[in-house]
């Protein structure tokens, strides 16, 4: 039984992927695709189908459970959940993948369900984009994407040399274009990353709505989403065809109550040198949950504000700390 379902953290990765296995066979099928890649597939309803790609490393590092993230976002609720799984970092760029969509495709596999929703973070999330194309109508759920790293196009990014030996011009290639037949897709990004920012920027389709999540750390937003349950809040809201940029706003405020990233805009505000945000920020925090290192820093910068006889407001007090 899957409900509940939980992997050691001793296990090895062969023996995870094997455990792995024994569960897609019993709820539904795991089909390796390739040697860098595979398919599990829980078999639950047809009214949501949760498409989630991830990386082997992330999962057994991230998850509390030591199971994928569809697990977590769809056993409580019933639906039935695909993760493509990446044992190596080949943004999904693999002749294997492409002939099981096309294979899923042929068979009328996402026809089956009432509403298809896409997640992935950064490569995964390329991935999710890309290959939506697959599903006309699905939801779309991006963190800090990357449209593509063909060279021509995104030679300011050069954060993952070893990718620049993947091929980007084929099919399923330029992510952006492939949310052309999505219903809907979000893109949430740290404007603050320069690079994410940019992949960001060249998502444009009037179907596509991107929204900013100020983090200060790259690659810190999904693990954020995943920490806060809102990956699976902001699904749901997707499955209810209720997901907005209101609606996606207001659930993401539950990161004012995150210590974490309270603590990265914290980290942020100091690093900028600005008392009176700082001040703000703390005060915000203070009147929730007394944290010590919140009230050090606010008597901090209300000792130096008091010294320099300055009472200003911080003219560009910004939503991310409004708590």
């Amino acid at each position: 039984m899957v409900v509940g379902a939980a992997l050691s953290d001793d296990l090895t990765d062969t023996q995870w992927l094997c455990e792995l296995e024994e569960i897609g066979e019993e709820e539904g099928y795991f089909s390796p695709l390739g040697d860098d890649h595979a398919a599990v597939f829980i078999d639950r309803t047809q009214s949501v189908l949760f498409v989630c790609f991830e990386t082997l490393a992330g999962v057994r590092t991230m998850s509390e459970t030591g199971v994928p993230l569809g697990f977590d976002v769809c056993e409580r609720r019933g639906w039935s959940h695909l993760t493509l799984l990446a044992m190596r970092d080949r943004w999904y760029r693999s002749r294997h993948v492409y002939g099981y969509f096309d294979r899923l495709v042929d068979e009328g596999f996402f026809e089956d369900f009432d509403h298809v929703i896409f997640y992935g973070a950064g490569m995964c999330a390329y991935a999710a984009a890309a290959y939506s194309v697959v599903a006309p109508g699905a939801s779309v759920i991006l963190v800090s994407p990357q449209a593509t790293l063909d060279r021509d196009l995104t030679e300011w990014d050069t954060r993952f040399p070893a990718a620049r030996r993947l091929e980007f011009r084929s099919r399923y290639g330029y992510a952006p274009d492939m949310l052309e037949a999505a219903r809907e897709a979000f893109v949430i990004f740290d404007p603050d990353e320069t690079e994410d920012a940019m992949h960001a920027s060249l998502f444009r389709a009037s179907n596509v709505t991107r929204i900013r999540y100020r983090r200060g750390r790259s690659g810190a937003l999904d693990s954020d989403l995943r920490a806060m349950g809102l990956v699976s809040r902001l699904s749901e809201a997707a499955a209810n065809g209720i997901l907005t940029r209101a609606k996606a706003a207001r659930i993401m405020r539950a990161r004012h109550q995150h210590v974490p990233y309270l603590r990265a805009l914290l980290a942020r505000t100091l690093a900028e040198d600005r008392p009176h945000l700082t001040a703000r920020l703390c005060r915000a925090v203070l009147r929730w949950k007394p944290i010590p290192r919140f009230r050090h820093h606010l008597e901090v910068a209300e000792r130096r504000l008091w010294r320099d006889g300055d009472n200003r407001a911080d003219a560009e007090y910004s939503d991310d700390v409004a708590g």
